[in-house]
């Protein structure tokens, strides 16, 4: 970003009102946007050339801050503003931990493209060509180049989307906290056939941020921008995005060792759901954090069981199911509307899930009732959790944006680690200092 961020606020404040517009005028809702199939290296290096590094992670630490704007509700959805091309453009992306390529709607020429807030990328010429080992990344085991001189690639969705492109290499221009300003030439999908999946919304395209080789946050780090380090603080209002290790203290973060079993996904391995600060006798839960997903979901028993409990504890209360209200599955409504979370979250208890494999500590992800509810349009207060089986997760479980937000939360794929902590997200980071 090369501007002030009270600048980018002014900036964006039309162009964000008319985003915000189009998606509550069409009634979209971001309930999950998983990656479901297509090979990924779990691999941290990635770079489309073999030349020398212009940069060097190893004598100074650096990050890269972006701003995020949107909300769970009513929005649905996050995006940031990624500056691409020669010169720079601005494009709308969704920051997504679930998927790797990074890829803009694009007019090479367009065969399907969706509603977007910026013109479609005008791709370089420089094409990635199908022996490169990003390329490899981002197709199956027993793929065959049909062309040599390009990669075509397609990445399908969980909720039904897909992207059908080419990848090409361009021009990022991005600031670190060190004050330097980076143009890295990175890998990223030119789309030209996109299928919109259930959760669709208007943006540009997708920010991959998983873990495999072919992320961009893999890419800068194999060129020695940064450490391979991922970021977000997510609030009501917004939040920031960021790459790179210098923006906290890891002594005041919550750690937890990435499952080596699904190193496809951010996983945090096998956990225990607890209620209220007791154990529910539901453990072993695959767990998988990711921002590409506004709610969290769990598998079906564990869904099941979770909902007896919250019903169980908000009988005698003053409420009641709202059946008229179908914002989410479930939803309760008080003898008068409510307005926040703050009117309702006496009634409901904590939630939590407990990781303890590999490290002698257990450490507890917490949700407080703001994080598993949101207060609807019509003042009632809804399940932010939902069914995860009934939309094709199978047995995972997925942290979304709901139960992420007020927490720093870090994948650390230098040491296999992810990590969380309490925080202000509407406080915005400052250079040379800790944020947390």
């Amino acid at each position: 970003m090369d501007q002030p961020w009270s600048f980018f606020f002014g900036l964006l404040l039309l162009t964000l009102s008319a985003l915000m517009a189009a998606a509550n005028d069409h009634h979209q809702q971001k309930f999950w946007k998983w990656k479901s199939s297509g090979s990924s290296s779990s691999s941290s290096s990635s770079s489309s050339s073999s030349s020398p590094s212009p940069y060097n992670h190893r004598q100074a630490k650096s990050s890269i801050v972006f701003p995020l704007y949107g909300d769970v509700y009513p929005n649905g959805f996050y995006f940031a503003q990624v500056n691409i091309g020669k010169p720079p453009r601005p494009y709308f992306l969704d920051p997504d931990t679930g998927s790797d390529l990074t890829w803009v709607q694009c007019n090479a020429p367009c065969v399907h493209c969706t509603e977007a807030p910026h013109p479609y990328y005008k791709p370089s010429n420089e094409l990635v060509p199908c022996k490169d080992p990003l390329c490899a990344a981002l197709q199956p085991s027993d793929y065959k180049c049909d062309n040599p001189r390009q990669c075509d690639y397609e990445v399908e969705y969980a909720d039904g989307g897909s992207s059908l492109g080419v990848l090409v290499n361009d021009v990022f221009s991005l600031n670190l906290t060190t004050g330097i300003k980076i143009n890295p030439k990175l890998a990223l999908g030119c789309g030209y056939d996109q299928l919109p999946g259930a959760s669709h919304h208007p943006l540009d395209g997708v920010l991959g941020l998983g873990r495999g080789r072919s992320s961009i946050v893999s890419q800068l780090y194999k060129k020695g921008a940064i450490q391979n380090v991922i970021g977000h603080c997510l609030s009501t209002r917004g939040g920031f995005l960021f790459f790179g290790d210098d923006l906290y203290d890891a002594s005041r973060i919550t750690w937890t060792p990435m499952s080596n079993d699904y190193t496809k996904h951010y996983s945090a391995g096998l956990g225990e759901l607890l209620y209220g600060g007791r154990s529910t006798g539901i453990k072993n839960l695959n767990v998988v954090f990711d921002s590409g997903s506004s709610y969290t979901y769990l598998n079906s028993k564990t869904y099941e069981i979770f909902l007896s409990l919250v019903v169980k504890e908000i009988r005698g209360k003053p409420l009641q199911e709202a059946i008229d209200d179908r914002t989410l599955p479930f939803c309760w409504r008080g003898k008068k509307p409510f307005r926040n979370i703050e009117d309702i979250r006496k009634y409901f208890k904590p939630l939590a899930l407990s990781f303890g494999s590999g490290w002698r500590s257990k450490a507890q992800f917490e949700m407080s009732p703001e994080s598993y509810l949101i207060i609807s349009s019509k003042g009632s207060a809804c399940m932010g959790i939902l069914n995860g089986t009934e939309i094709g997760l199978q047995n995972f479980n997925l942290i979304g944006d709901i139960s992420m937000r007020d927490k720093l939360v870090i994948y650390d794929n230098q040491k296999k680690q992810i990590g969380w902590a309490p925080a202000n997200c509407d406080r915005r980071p400052q250079a040379n200092a800790y944020f947390l």
